[in-house]
């Protein structure tokens, strides 16, 4: 299991194009073959900051999506609105 993160901050003005592409998109994003979890975070203190945080069966299912139509379509539309470069992790639980 892979839990991804991705970090993206958007033009004050943008926020509600953004918010409108998720929502129009996240059931597609969420129905993705190895995708079993999607959900949008804004941070507390700077409204301008989202994160997303997904869940993926593999590595290989988030780099499917990446190369998928959908996500062309998703990102073009999104990176155009951004105010700053965004940031991406893929993480995995640690039991201690």
């Amino acid at each position: 299991m892979i839990k991804r993160i991705v970090k993206m901050s958007f033009q004050p003005e943008k926020i509600e194009d953004f918010k409108l592409i998720f929502k129009t998109n996240w059931h597609h994003i969420k129905g993705f073959e190895g995708c079993s979890h999607v959900e949008l975070l804004q941070d507390e203190n700077n409204p301008s900051i989202f994160f997303t945080y997904s869940l993926w069966q593999s590595e290989e299912a988030v780099n499917k999506y990446r190369d998928s139509e959908l996500f062309a379509k998703v990102w073009s539309a999104t990176k155009v609105l951004f105010n700053d470069k965004p940031q991406a992790w893929s993480v995995k639980e640690v039991l201690v």
